[in-house]
């Protein structure tokens, strides 16, 4: 485990290697778990206000669920998350020509109609993170939907927190990073 601010993180963050192959899992992270996507109060005003900017991208079904649930649901664990649909999809979501299931929020956001990207739990995975009184755990959720994205990450020669370099600096800021790097040099040097 690395300490940095109030952050404890694991080292799998710096030793696990990943990067996305959509055209593999199909985008499987929006589909799978046994609840939704993390998310915070803030998180969940800012879609209910921007869902007028995202909900062309989303189908019949999907509005339907978001109408009878709501913005965000309560999970078993007492959590705020993104609505299901049936316990899979994600009610955020669209599945484009190619069979891939995607965020039609972060479509909204690609194409200008939002400055708001996802939820940050929806952009850090596959790191999971665990707020306590006094700090933050900072993990990897290892994951078989993850497995060609580990793969790829290995070919690619890219430690996960490189590849989520961008949602780490959106949740922690760029001093943290910093820190983070400095902390990578030391694990590659010290094995």
């Amino acid at each position: 485990m690395v300490e940095i601010g109030r952050t404890i993180i694991s080292r799998d963050i710096f030793e696990q290697h990943f990067l996305c192959d959509l055209l593999k899992c199909r985008g499987a992270c929006c589909v799978a778990g046994d609840s939704g996507a993390p998310l915070t109060k803030e998180e969940v005003e800012i879609i209910e206000t921007e869902y007028p900017n995202f909900e062309n991208y989303l189908s019949g079904k999907h509005k339907h669920e978001i109408e009878k649930q709501g913005f965000s649901v309560t999970d078993k664990d007492g959590d705020l998350v993104t609505p299901l649909i049936n316990n899979g999809q994600c009610v955020y979501t669209f599945t484009d020509e190619k069979g891939i299931v995607k965020c039609g929020i972060e479509k909204a956001f690609f194409e200008g109609k939002t400055t708001f990207r996802k939820p940050v739990s929806c952009h850090l995975f596959p790191i999971r993170i665990t707020s306590y009184q006094r700090f933050d755990a900072v993990n990897y959720q290892e994951l078989a939907i993850c497995i060609p994205g580990k793969e790829c990450g290995k070919s690619a020669k890219l430690p996960l927190f490189k590849f989520l370099k961008e949602p780490l600096i959106r949740k922690y800021g760029e001093e943290w990073y910093s820190e983070v790097e400095v902390a990578a040099e030391y694990l590659l040097y010290s094995r």
